[in-house]
């Protein structure tokens, strides 16, 4: 049986929900005039915020680097309270933060509401990682001297952060930067930038220095990576987005020989193996899938599903995705909202196409919804070939993409025939074959039996193509610290 989604009208925005949104849009005292800010789930302008050319990006950089100096010199408990006072204001102003979230995003409200906690997670955390400087006391092995290593700030960062998880991705920076002792330049996307303005006016109110985090937004990248990257005051960059935008930023990096971190693209495979909880594999697959409508790095894009369980699988998701409730964000019943623009719609519907064109089965969906706004209906493609351009590339958004397989071996292979590693997913009630499975995959994160593995006290990154470094847990700091030793001479004395 094929199902098909729901023919239902869009869900409006509640007028309660839409009138918090503006107020909070209001309260940030933005310019009339510069870079137009869209609400996806109507098209319309909700605000502009300032187009910052290459001279006003540099004159950030100078601001930046001077208060870095002096934070520099502060103890770890001093920048640790700081940072405990913005997790305070954040949580404070959660339902603001959400709001707005939604309005320039356009996620439902309640995925909102969980990027702010898991937004402020992050703030959290390296507050309570700043008062843990790591360092170590060894004796040489020849003798005559003793190695003492700590940890300095690495210097100015440059924080470059993607329009998916405006808040986030956002702390999941500034906060390690902040706690090893450095100053930030802050470039969040056009597409959603108000969010992070807010959050560093909430730093600042929390006792963020005036200059120390500089929240710069352009219509001009490039020119604003080209300048600031070869500006020698600045020595890392962190940056999240596509890998082709990452080889550039690399490439740029290069030339003052920059510390990088770098969370790039993903193409996810999902193993569903016969011995799998057939309810939990779907709770996890729909989790892994439309999470913030599929525009996640590591949104489930391949699944796999063994050829025992498949039937039962396949009837069991298409139920869940022909149910999904789309429109507004800030609607009272929405579960899936809007793609981040018009060429996200189109996008979706040529992937959709390419893959039927190949002989995939279309159970559910696999249409652009009339707008206003942008909105693809949430998808289902059954069968799909290894040689359709879904199964190739990242799909960013809410089609979910099953390729069946016959053996544990052949599960393995298609899903590391990939020149991305970022993320992937196993659900099998065996734990050997959870554990060993996972361990095959060339990932940096496996979810086993989960559909969101993401957690600030972990070390979010990839392998591959999907980028260097990592983001959350300890290591996390690390990327923003030098490690430097000291030898010290000893002789005998008597």
């Amino acid at each position: 049986m094929t199902l098909t989604a729901q023919q239902l009208p869009l869900i409006a925005a509640d007028p309660a929900r839409l009138r918090t949104a503006d107020r909070v849009i209001a309260g940030l005292g933005l310019p009339a005039d510069g870079i137009a800010v869209h609400d996806p789930a109507t098209g319309e302008r909700i605000a502009s915020i300032a187009d910052v050319d290459v001279a006003g990006s540099l004159d950030a950089v100078a601001r930046a680097d001077a208060a870095g100096r002096s934070w520099a010199r502060t103890t770890p408990r001093q920048r640790a309270d700081v940072l405990h006072a913005w997790y305070a204001l954040l949580v404070e102003h959660a339902d603001d933060l959400a709001h707005l979230i939604t309005r320039e995003m356009g996620k439902p409200l309640a995925e909102a509401r969980g990027e702010v906690q898991y937004g402020a997670d992050f703030v959290r955390w390296y507050a309570e990682e700043a008062v843990r400087p790591r360092g170590d006391w060894r004796e040489s092995p020849s003798g005559g001297s003793q190695i003492v290593t700590r940890r300095s700030p690495v210097g100015l960062s440059v924080l470059i952060t993607p329009w998916n998880f405006p808040l986030a991705m956002a702390t999941r920076k500034i906060a390690p930067a902040l706690a090893a002792g450095n100053a930030a330049i802050v470039k969040p996307a056009t597409l959603t930038p108000l969010t992070t303005i807010l959050a560093v006016e909430l730093g600042r109110r929390a006792g963020i220095p005036e200059d120390l985090v500089q929240v710069v937004t352009t219509s001009s990248s490039s020119a604003f990576s080209e300048a600031v990257l070869r500006d020698e005051r600045v020595r890392k960059v962190s940056f999240t987005g596509s890998t082709p935008v990452g080889r550039t930023l690399l490439e740029l990096a290069s030339a003052n020989v920059l510390r990088t971190s770098m969370e790039l693209g993903g193409n996810a495979p999902l193993i569903v193996f016969d011995d799998a909880d057939l309810e939990r594999a779907v709770e996890g697959t729909l989790a892994a899938k439309l999470r913030n409508g599929g525009q996640s790095c590591i949104g489930a894009n391949r699944i796999y599903v063994q050829d025992g369980i498949a039937d039962a699988f396949v009837e069991a998701l298409a139920e869940r995705l022909a149910a999904v409730r789309l429109g507004s964000g800030l609607g009272e019943d929405t579960t899936l909202g809007p793609v981040i623009d018009d060429r996200a719609v189109r996008s979706m519907q040529a992937l959709t196409e390419d893959a039927v064109a190949h002989g995939a089965e279309l159970r559910v969906g696999g249409t652009a919804v009339d707008g206003p706004g942008h909105f693809f209906a949430a998808t289902l493609l059954d069968r799909v070939s290894p040689e359709s351009q879904i199964a190739q590339t990242e799909i960013f958004g809410p089609i979910a993409a099953v390729q069946r397989f016959s053996t544990q071996e052949e599960a393995i292979a298609r899903a590391n025939n990939t020149e991305f590693g970022l993320a992937g997913y196993v659900f099998s009630e065996s734990l050997d074959r959870a554990l060993n499975v996972a361990d095959a995959l060339e990932t940096g994160i496996v979810g086993i039996n989960q559909g969101v593995p993401s957690n600030a006290a972990a070390p979010f990154g990839g392998v591959k193509q999907s980028g260097v470094g990592r983001e959350g847990s300890a290591e996390g700091l690390e990327e923003y610290e030098s490690i430097r030793y000291f030898s010290i001479a000893r002789r005998e004395t008597r």
